[in-house]
């Protein structure tokens, strides 16, 4: 059916003339009854952010998003645009996007009186009716609001004090529409006070002059809690003329983490095919929430989703290289990778004093090494790798780097006795989820049989890095693997009581796990 031109076919057309929040709610309400989903691609939220999120809609209210960096605050915004009209009628060229049937403006009110019914019309699409600003320190009332324009007064010859001399701000450039400000609390004391009148009473002064404009517009914000509530940055009139705040939150478990960084994170490469294992996916993921438990890190900044994103595309990045290097067929990360993969990771995590004093590629190391010991032994619990750290333990060493192909890794790793064996076992556990409400692992995920070469190198590879995450066995500065701790060799004869005391031990009684028992 072709869209009204005129305003005399609009008049005919009888389309329904709503506030903008009535729009977004009459929309919202015809989702939840076809039960679409209303905000795709966000996980996580389903019983936590987004019900709140859509009682302050279905109450009409302007809301603010409370929360850390990297919550997902900015998608949820943008996210908005899909509960408007796929189009709306506009008065064509009206920088604050007129009514045909109601305009405004001066200038759109001359034209209709001239015109009449015979005015033509444009179609403003979904997209275009979402304005976001981010609030910095150097925003102006001007740039919000608007001011008087000299120039174009000169060029027309008016009055200053005319109504068509006056520049329009964001504000009335998103009028019927919806008007996001990020990080909120970074805007001056002076310009959140101009938003009192648009949040209560729906209009807007411009430059002291006596002119009013009756604005629609849904009104959105973000903003970190730590500026909210302890800095106060907000003002208390403009909280209090805010109608919702919804919090928002970091992903609960690590299986929605996966999803998250799955979703999110570019891994489809175009030179070589990539296949990233399970237990690479859970490692490092694992990373963010080491990160957020870790007393050396700020737990007031918060550690941003998009750390694992990036961990992982740098990590698929190393192993990329190194297949390309190898003339391997298929990229496959490794436990390596993601060590390699640590200037991604440093710069998003502030550290606590204590940090700061071990250095951020230090802290960096540690988290890794803690999320490879935590997946590790959830997926290896059940496994003996006994034999694998006594060969240690007698003497064995191995050299293996970021850059050795599969084949060669393979090709050292069957010195090593049930080191082969032990990691397909293991993989053929699979990625294991936690509830959000027990925080219990799931039953484990089947996975392909481990056939080619790369899959069982990244096998092998986290076996060794998860016992020495574990520390039976330990790695060397050179990155040698040899035994946790140096072998010390049993005197013959009768034992003297202070060897005991020193804990000197039997090589031949090394108990599992590393334990050792001492001689008597």
């Amino acid at each position: 059916m072709a869209l009204p031109a005129t305003v005399a076919e609009l008049r005919r057309a009888k389309l329904p003339r709503r506030s903008v929040k009535d729009e977004v709610r009459d929309n919202l309400i015809q989702k939840l009854k076809s039960g679409e989903p209303l905000f795709p691609g966000i996980v996580g939220y389903e019983e936590t952010v987004i019900p709140q999120i859509v009682n302050a809609i279905l109450s009409r209210h302007n809301f603010i998003l409370l929360g850390l960096r990297g919550q997902a605050k900015s998608r949820i915004l943008r996210a908005l645009t899909s509960l408007l009209d796929e189009q709306l009628p506009m008065m064509p060229g009206c920088e604050i996007h007129d009514d045909p049937l109601a305009p405004i403006c001066a200038a759109c009110r001359s034209r209709l009186t001239l015109e009449g019914d015979a005015t033509p019309i444009a179609w403003l699409p979904r997209e275009d009716r979402y304005v976001e600003k981010l609030a910095t320190p150097d925003v102006t009332i001007a740039d919000m609001i608007g001011d008087i324009d000299p120039i174009k007064a000169a060029r027309s010859g008016l009055h200053l004090s005319d109504e068509l001399t006056m520049h329009y701000g964001l504000l009335p450039r998103a009028n019927r529409g919806i008007f996001a400000i990020n990080e909120l609390p970074d805007l001056a004391g002076r310009i959140q006070v101009g938003l009192f009148n648009i949040l209560q009473e729906g209009d807007v002064q411009i430059k002291g002059f006596p002119v009013r404009l009756p604005l629609d517009l849904m009104m959105v914000f973000s903003a970190n809690p730590e500026d909210y509530t302890a800095r106060g940055k907000i003002i208390t009139p403009l909280k209090d003329r805010i109608g919702s705040e919804v919090r928002t939150h970091y992903p609960r478990s690590r299986a929605e983490g996966v999803t998250i960084t799955t979703q999110e994170a570019w891994t489809d490469r175009h030179a070589l095919p990539v296949d990233v294992p399970p237990f690479v996916r859970e490692v490092v993921e694992e990373i963010a929430f080491q990160a957020r438990g870790d007393q050396k890190v700020d737990k007031r900044s918060g550690v941003s989703q998009r750390l694992p994103i990036t961990v992982l595309e740098n990590a698929v990045s190393n192993a990329e290289r190194r297949a390309l290097a190898a003339g391997e067929a298929l990229v496959v990360p490794r436990i390596t990778d993601i060590f390699a993969a640590l200037p991604s990771l440093t710069g998003k995590i502030e550290l606590e004093y204590e940090g700061e004093l071990r250095g951020a590629e230090q802290v960096a190391r540690e988290l890794v090494r803690g999320a490879v010991a935590s997946v590790f032994d959830g997926i290896y619990a059940s496994v003996d790798t006994k034999a694998i750290v006594d060969w240690f333990d007698m003497g064995g060493e191995l050299d293996l780097g970021d850059m050795l192909s599969a084949a060669e890794l393979l090709e050292k790793a069957q010195a090593v006795s049930g080191l082969t064996e032990t990691a397909e076992r293991g993989a053929g556990q699979g990625l294991r989820s936690q509830t959000p409400q027990t925080g219990k692992r799931g039953k484990a995920s089947p996975v392909a049989p481990l056939a080619d070469a790369p899959h069982r190198a990244a096998a092998i590879d986290f076996v060794l890095e998860g016992l020495c995450a574990l520390k039976r066995i330990s790695r060397a500065e050179s990155g040698k693997l040899t035994a946790s701790e140096p072998r010390r060799q049993r005197v013959p004869g009768p034992q003297p009581a202070a060897a005991a005391d020193h804990g000197i031990f039997d090589e031949e009684e090394i108990m599992p796990r590393g334990r050792k028992k001492y001689y008597n």
